[in-house]
């Protein structure tokens, strides 16, 4: 497979004298193929008054002119547009490099060849497991051999292919065994992302790691970069939401070394933009709309929104002092400032407390304890909604005889349902860390 070379989007000595977004994600459409239990954007059909192609080829130019080096379309599903390679090509003669993240459905011979020749240069396929948890997860049967299938595709071309997992209770017990099909596969890198109670997800609770599962997530990461990725030269990259400040982050998180080794604060409405396919414009793809949009491309300058819309660029003012709980009181609070804001603000209904964090996993362990989120309010089922969680402060249960993680990736593929996710209970997830540290 021959590979097309992306435009690197690491901050230049010019960008961090002058901060700018120079990446960008671009949802083109709402409308999608598949029906996932966990998407935050509760996609399906389109919005009814997304952008036209002359109005999105304007967006083009504006990216162009603001400096944006990369832009990844996403939907909904992006090939369900008829001009999504129009789009792509605009972009990269414009000398934006171009990606696409796509749950591939039906991503057919003829769109990836339509792909590669629009000049996009990599391809992130969604796969969320073994074939009846992704099945589970996406909604119709038989996505999963659409997805695999569709790598495989990828993989003849000349696009780069890479995948990308959401974690939760369903997914976790299987990543090892999904890590050696994606290695099967030949994708040359794997991002992983904590799904977070947003639009579907907010739905079903009972889907989301909590806080203490961390303790087992973050040494089987380790164990599975080191033992599986590795040797077979695939990068992991977690995602801004897997995090923050222990021994296992200088481990895992992309390009560590470069970075002090570890989580440098939200990068929203700095380094990076996300755009609606309605206008909306905001500082990252993932934050609800009502808080973070700060303006619409039909009536604002993309350059003037990231100038001054505080809806993007208060984020990069906060401090200390804007934190709350125990973010607050934490060591690391004034470099972290709570680490991913679309998963604390989705959790709590504003940013500065962020529980999915296993620094804070492990400080609780220390003193016997363990943080339990339990749902408050629901979302009203709008996309990019959320609705409310509290925090619960409790002991650790005694678990001594709780199962292998292989032996619950095993379970799992015997007793997966179709209808809505078979999930594991609090006590069964609950092997204790030292299992994994060494």
């Amino acid at each position: 497979m021959s590979e097309q070379a992306a435009v690197p989007r690491t901050p230049t000595e010019a960008d961090f004298a002058a901060p700018h977004p120079i990446y960008c994600v671009w949802e083109i459409t709402l409308a999608c193929d598949l029906g996932c239990r966990h998407c935050g954007s509760r996609a399906g059909k389109a919005r009814p008054d997304e952008l036209t192609t002359e109005e999105c080829l304007d967006v083009v130019d504006q990216l162009a002119d603001l400096g944006i080096r990369e832009t990844t379309l996403i939907g909904g599903e992006a090939y369900l547009r008829d001009d999504w390679t129009i789009i792509a090509r605009a972009l990269v003669d414009k000398g934006i490099s171009v990606s696409t993240v796509t749950g591939a459905r039906n991503l057919t011979q003829e769109r990836v060849d339509a792909a590669a020749e629009a000049g996009i240069s990599s391809v992130s396929i969604s796969i969320d497991g073994l074939e009846k948890t992704h099945d589970t997860l996406r909604g119709p049967r038989g996505s999963w051999r659409d997805a695999v299938e569709a790598a495989r595709r990828v993989g003849d071309s000349p696009m780069r292919l890479t995948a990308n997992t959401q974690m939760n209770r369903l997914s976790m017990p299987e990543l090892p065994a999904l890590a050696d099909l994606l290695v099967e596969l030949g994708v040359a890198g794997w991002q992983v992302q904590m799904t977070v109670p947003m639009g579907r997800a907010a739905d079903r609770p009972q889907l989301l790691l909590q806080p203490s599962d961390l303790l087992e997530l973050f040494p089987l990461l380790v164990w599975i970069k080191r033992t599986k990725l590795d040797p077979a030269g695939v990068g992991l990259a977690p995602s801004n939401n897997v995090g923050y400040f222990s021994p296992y982050e200088r481990l895992l998180r992309w390009r560590s070394e470069e970075k002090g080794g570890h989580w440098n604060g939200c990068g929203a409405g700095k380094w990076t933009l996300g755009l609606e396919a309605d206008g909306k414009i905001k500082g990252c793809p993932s934050l609800p709309s009502a808080p973070y949009t700060g303006g619409n491309i039909r009536d604002d300058a993309i350059f003037d929104v990231v100038a001054n819309a505080g809806e993007l660029n208060h984020l990069q003012r906060r401090t200390a002092d804007d934190l709350w709980g125990y973010c607050k009181t934490c060591y690391y609070a004034d470099v972290c400032l709570a680490g991913c804001t679309w998963t604390s603000h989705t959790f709590f209904g504003r940013s500065g407390n962020n529980p999915h964090c296993i620094h804070r996993a492990l400080e609780f362990e220390k003193k016997g304890l363990r943080e339990r989120i339990v749902p408050a309010d629901r979302a009203p089922g709008d996309p990019f909604d959320f609705g409310r969680f509290e925090i619960v402060v409790e002991e650790i249960p005694d678990v001594d005889q709780a199962p292998s993680i292989i032996d619950m990736a095993l379970d799992r593929v015997q007793s997966a349902s179709f209808e809505e996710p078979t999930l594991w209970d609090d006590e069964t997830l609950k092997e204790r860390v030292k299992k994994h540290r060494g």
